[in-house]
C-alpha cells in the first residue's frame, strides 16, 4: 500500500500576494511543507500539484514528484469538488495524506499519528483534523450548545462542536475519487491543537505565522 502526501499549491493567492513562495523565515510555505513531509517515516512519497512552472521545478528539486495541473483547475471558476477529483485521477497512490503549506506550525509527530490512527480505524472511511469550538454558539436566534439559564464557564461547553481546520486529511484515493472530496462518508475527527491548527490567509496571518515558526520551530531545533 502506497501513502503519499499531496501538497496542492497555485499561482495568484489573492491575499497574501505569492504567499506559496514569497519569503517566509528564510525560506518559503512551500519549501517548508516540503521538506517536512518527505521527513515523515509513514510517507512512501511528496506530490506537489500546481499550475506554477515555478512551484513544480522548486518541488521537483526538493525530491517531491509534481502534477502540472491544466489553468482551468486553478481559477475561481472550478468547484472544489472539480479539483478533488481532478487531483485524485491525476497521482498514483492508495492512501492521500493532503496537507497545506499555509500550515506551517504542524509538527511531524501530528502527521506521523494521524497517519497511524487513520491505519488503525475500522468503522471510518477517512480522518480529518478538527479543533474543538469551545465558543458560545447561536443558530436561528438560539443558543445551540449551552443552556441560557445554566450558562457554563467557556471551557466547561460541550466539545460535540467541532471546526474543520484543514490541517490533514487522510483518505483513500479511490473514495477522494469518488467522493470528489478530501472528507469521506464516515469521517474520524483528529483533534489538532490551536497552535498547529493555525492557517495563514490574510497578511496579517502571514506576520504571526513567521513570528511563532522563527520563535518556536527554528529555536527548538537550535536548542534554544
Amino acid at each position: 500500500m502506497k501513502i503519499k502526501a499531496l501538497i496542492p499549491v497555485r499561482s495568484g493567492s489573492v491575499r497574501v500576494k505569492n504567499k506559496n513562495i514569497a519569503p517566509f523565515a528564510g525560506s518559503s510555505l512551500l519549501e517548508i511543507k516540503i521538506r517536512q513531509m518527505l521527513r515523515i517515516p509513514e510517507l512512501d512519497g511528496v506530490v506537489v500539484n500546481s499550475n506554477s512552472e515555478e512551484m513544480l521545478q522548486m518541488a521537483q528539486r526538493l525530491g517531491a514528484e509534481t502534477v502540472k495541473r491544466d489553468e482551468y483547475f486553478a481559477t475561481s471558476e472550478v468547484s472544489p469538488n472539480e479539483l478533488y477529483e481532478n487531483m485524485a485521477q491525476n497521482m498514483e497512490a492508495d492512501v492521500v495524506v493532503y496537507v497545506h503549506c499555509t500550515a506551517p506550525l504542524v509538527e511531524d509527530k501530528t502527521y506521523s499519528l494521524a497517519i497511524q490512527k487513520f491505519l488503525a480505524l475500522r468503522e471510518y472511511d477517512s480522518l480529518v483534523s478538527v479543533s474543538p469550538l469551545k465558543e458560545f454558539l447561536w443558530i436561528d436566534g438560539k443558543a445551540a450548545n449551552y443552556d441560557r439559564n445554566h450558562k457554563p464557564r467557556s471551557q466547561d461547553l460541550p466539545e460535540n462542536f467541532v471546526l474543520l481546520n484543514h490541517v490533514v486529511h487522510i483518505l483513500p484515493r479511490e473514495t477522494m475519487r469518488q467522493c470528489k472530496d478530501i472528507i469521506g462518508e464516515r469521517p474520524y475527527f483528529f483533534p489538532i491543537s490551536q497552535r498547529e491548527s493555525m492557517d495563514i490567509d490574510t497578511p496579517t496571518d502571514f506576520a504571526i505565522a513567521e513570528y511563532m515558526y522563527n520563535k518556536l520551530i527554528i529555536n527548538n531545533k537550535r536548542g534554544g
